[in-house]
């Protein structure tokens, strides 16, 4: 809250114990009728006491008063006008007294037993009353309605204000008790929606590195190929003009190859967003991540990369200059596709690494069919000193992604470098 609004609060409030100005003005008005009933009444009390009527008027007038603290000290005033019961006087401050402490936050059996003594106090007191008025003859009625008015009186008197009260006290906590349950809710909504925006926070960054992993996976492989090509091309082409162009007719087919990646990719997530009809700066992040994986796993597709297909991976490295042998061990069978893929991307990344880093270095591709796993590794013997580099760029994140791919499906992955000085990836997948 700023400084404003308290002073603002603050000026709004009442003085000493009440909560606004216009309850004080309106206890003030309630004390100033209570006090000149009192006093009035104070009249007859003071010629049927023998004492001076000015000092009735006085007692009056102090009694009356008290109930200007009703809301601070209720009890005060009930025991109050309980005393002045037997004057016959303090009606108004009675009933306002009981209204009040049947409403306040206090304990039941004090608010019974007050109004207990009240109830004895009224029926006495009207009992006597009704009882000297039939004797003096001012009433000619039967014994039986001396019982009667004093039980009715005293019910009358008590009962109304003490039910009201009650009503009136339970209803203002249960809207206090609303209010807080409110204002909780409020703050459990707050704290939700402050969580869900992590969540999303977090959601897009997992986005965002799940894009990366799969475009490094889709273009990676066969622009590195490119580049291995191309600089074979550069290096035969005067000397072996017959090398020179098979080189080329590589070179161009794995550049079709990697632009018709690209092009599905992309047709995925326009197709996505026109779907939609937002414009393409407010594409979701999600469709982004939805599309990357549907061209590079194509999971539901049969085009997808499959373990099948292994024997054309190691074939193209081969044809780049790589020495590589494949050897694949256990009974052949198919897998699940998104763990066929998998395989494969593991084994395609590997190779690519040796492409970037080891040129010309001995590569093993294994390929292990177990019963409930499949186990895959690439190694590669340390390359010659005298061996060429393509000067291909490493932006660190192939052994990242291979590793978020297979642990991804419960595997086990495992990367470093051999004893020999070459480099060794191996990763075990469950079967299902």
């Amino acid at each position: 809250m700023t400084a404003t609004g308290e002073e603002h609060v603050t000026a709004r409030g009442g003085p000493w114990w009440w909560a606004r100005r216009r309850s004080a003005v309106f206890d003030a008005s309630l004390a100033v009728v209570a006090a000149l009933e009192c006093a009035l009444e104070g009249i007859p009390f003071a010629r049927d006491a023998g004492i001076p009527v000015p000092a009735g008027v006085v007692f009056g007038l102090l009694a009356g008063s008290v109930l200007l603290v009703r809301r601070r000290w209720p009890i005060a005033v009930v025991l109050v006008s309980i005393a002045i019961t037997p004057a016959e006087m303090g009606f108004l401050m009675g009933v306002v007294g009981l209204y009040t402490l049947a409403a306040a936050e206090l304990p039941r059996r004090i608010i019974g037993s007050l109004a207990g003594m009240s109830l004895v106090g009224t029926l006495i007191v009207t009992f006597v009353k009704t009882r000297q008025d039939m004797s003096r003859g001012d009433l000619d009625i039967g014994d039986w309605f001396v019982p009667f008015a004093a039980i009715t009186m005293s019910l009358g008197f008590t009962a109304p204000p003490v039910l009201l009260g009650l009503y009136v006290g339970a209803r203002r906590r249960l809207m206090e008790s609303l209010r807080e349950r409110a204002d909780s809710l409020e703050r459990e909504l707050q704290l939700l929606a402050e969580r869900a925006e992590e969540r999303a926070e977090w959601a897009r960054g997992e986005e965002r590195t799940r894009i990366a992993r799969e475009m490094h996976d889709v273009v990676a492989h066969r622009v590195s190929l490119m580049v291995v090509h191309a600089a074979a091309l550069q290096a035969v082409a005067r000397k072996d003009p017959e090398k020179a162009v098979r080189n080329a007719a590589l070179v161009g087919d794995m550049g079709r190859q990697a632009l018709t990646e690209l092009r599905e990719m992309l047709g995925v997530l326009r197709s996505g967003a026109g779907e939609r009809r937002e414009p393409a700066a407010s594409v979701p992040l999600a469709a982004v991540g939805v599309a990357a994986a549907a061209a590079a796993s194509r999971a539901a597709d049969d085009e997808g990369p499959c373990l099948a297909e292994l024997e054309e991976l190691v074939g193209q490295s081969a044809a780049a200059g790589m020495v590589v042998a494949l050897s694949v061990e256990g009974d052949v069978r198919s897998y699940a596709p998104l763990v066929e893929q998998t395989a494969y991307r593991v084994v395609q990344e590997a190779l690519t690494n040796v492409h970037k880093h080891a040129a010309g270095a001995k590569t093993y591709v294994r390929v292990a069919h177990r019963v409930s796993e499949i186990a895959m590794q690439v190694e590669n013997e340390p390359p010659e000193e005298a061996a060429s580099s393509a000067g291909l760029p490493s932006g660190g994140n192939g052994l990242v992604g291979m590793r978020e791919r297979v642990l991804a499906l419960g595997g086990v992955f495992v990367s470093g470098p051999t004893d020999a000085g070459g480099f060794r990836v191996s990763a075990v997948i469950p079967a299902s």
